[in-house]
């Protein structure tokens, strides 16, 4: 296989791990050297050269960890993240389960998965080899994409906690082009298919749909083999599990992608105690309420009545269990930390009494001193408490202090009737005014001499109103008793 055939198949993996992948392996490609040693000063830590081999536990229980991206040959990655060849896991397998010493083996898993070549013939290993002693998967962290491929295969599934992430199933490819890249290729091909997909140039609508029938194809084979290594169907599997969801802690129990909770030790202590019990394979069992259907071709797979129990984190032996104690018993048995106690509770009570005067003191309000200091030391007032009081004081002063200027105010003085003002006749008199000087200058001096004996008088050197009215239009004088300037 090539490494840029490696690069561009389908992956079982998480996308953005597959994009990190693929840039490791893209500068190998460019042939530019990768700085291990910086690499090293990032991580704070010495690279790992190999995979760890299997490890022989209580009563021959083999643990072999599987941690990082899977791929046919991860040496190239192994070393940053912990890759898992999946050549040289199929070889530790086959060499556990051979080995006259080993019982039973643990899975203990921790990847996001990684690329689908090698992925399925190691799940078969383990299929094949866990009729022949127990294999259990445990995962403490993540058992995603192709890693759940290849844990589904062994007899039970369990995580260690509430969030441990499970899932992932479905396939993913990428088809990269860059336009911008220097240089011009030219390919020259026989076939219809045999670079439909080329990354000299954009992806065509035959491309894509070349590479999705592909990674359509790569689906139903990871659909179709976990449907076989859980006891269900394809449909179970689909309506369930494989929708590419990461499914966390207790989610991935309801849907039936795993057994139930244990770590790495207790299934140790687990299998070390009765391997039987782990001999045959679990089914899937989903708290939805779907009962799945076991189809006769899924040979070996037992019923769930005859499925392993899950392994259940043991509890401490004192969990539940209650120890009561009085003041005496603790006084007699515990002297010093009896005084330890009384002098913390003390110290407490006394920091929690000051904090209540404090708190009373800021309600005060003038006038109210006295209140204030009875609530202090009544030893049960609140700051609440003392402002609702001093309210209610301050309320009772104002409605007291209030009676009493009403009792001091002298009394209203006696209304005394205004004189009568005989309206009618000023009105008229004044209206009268308004009309004479509405009139023409003539009309007005005429009302105004026979009206006024007071205007004859005053111009008595007048024959008649006639010479008034030349007086006025000479501005000699002014009608309505007013001589001029």
């Amino acid at each position: 296989m090539k490494l840029i055939d490696l690069i561009t198949a389908p992956w079982a993996l998480a996308p953005e791990k597959l994009r990190e992948i693929q840039a490791i392996y893209a500068t190998h490609l460019r042939g530019e050297k990768i700085d291990v040693d910086a690499i090293e000063a990032r991580l704070g830590r010495p690279l790992a050269n190999d995979q760890q081999d299997y490890q022989i536990r209580e009563g021959g229980v083999a643990v072999l960890s599987l941690e990082g991206v899977m791929a046919p040959k991860a040496n190239l990655f192994m070393r940053v993240s912990g890759g898992v060849s999946t050549q040289l896991a199929n070889t530790q397998i086959e060499s556990a389960i051979a080995d006259p010493r080993v019982t039973a083996l643990v899975l203990a898993i921790d990847s996001p998965g990684g690329s689908v070549f090698g992925t399925p013939e190691l799940a078969a290993t383990v299929r094949e080899l866990s009729a022949i002693k127990p294999i259990v998967t445990v995962t403490d962290a993540t058992l995603a994409s192709a890693a759940y491929w290849v844990g589904a295969a062994a007899n039970g599934i369990y995580i260690s906690g509430p969030t441990v992430q499970v899932g992932s199933i479905g396939v993913v490819a990428s088809h990269r082009y860059d336009p911008k890249a220097s240089g011009t290729v030219t390919e020259i091909t026989a076939g219809k298919y045999k670079r439909i997909a080329s990354d000299t140039g954009p992806l065509s609508p035959e491309g894509l749909a070349y590479l999705q029938g592909h990674v359509d194809h790569l689906y139903s084979v990871f659909v179709d083999a976990v449907a076989n290594y859980r006891g269900t169907t394809p449909e179970s599997v689909l309506s369930n599990m494989a929708d590419g969801r990461i499914f966390i802690g207790q989610q991935a129990i309801d849907n039936g992608l795993v057994d139930g909770y244990s770590t790495v030790d207790a299934m140790v202590l687990q299998l070390a105690a009765n391997p039987a019990k782990f001999a045959r394979r679990s089914k899937a069992n989903f708290a939805t309420g779907q009962s799945p259907k076991s189809p006769a071709a899924s040979a070996g797979v037992q019923t769930s009545a005859n499925s392993p129990e899950p392994v259940l984190l043991e509890p401490s032996p004192t969990a539940n269990t209650r120890t009561t104690m009085d003041r005496s018993t603790l006084e007699q048995q515990h002297p010093a930390l009896f005084a330890l106690l009384q002098t913390e509770f003390m110290a407490a009570g006394a920091s929690a009494e000051r904090s209540r005067i404090q708190a009373v003191e800021s309600a005060l309000i003038p006038g109210h001193e006295a209140l204030i200091a009875t609530l202090k030391f009544d030893g049960k007032s609140s700051g609440g408490d003392a402002a609702l009081a001093v309210n209610q004081a301050e309320r009772a002063l104002r409605t007291s202090q209030g009676a009493a200027a009403n009792a001091d105010a002298p009394k209203p003085v006696a209304n005394t009737p205004a004189p009568t003002v005989d309206v009618g006749a000023a009105a008229q008199a004044a209206a009268e005014k308004q009309r004479i000087e509405a009139l023409p200058v003539e009309e007005r001096c005429k009302a105004e001499w026979e009206a006024s004996a007071t205007v004859r008088t005053e111009f008595a050197s007048l024959a008649d109103y006639t010479a008034l009215v030349k007086a006025e239009q000479a501005g000699k004088v002014r009608v309505l008793g007013k001589k001029a300037a």
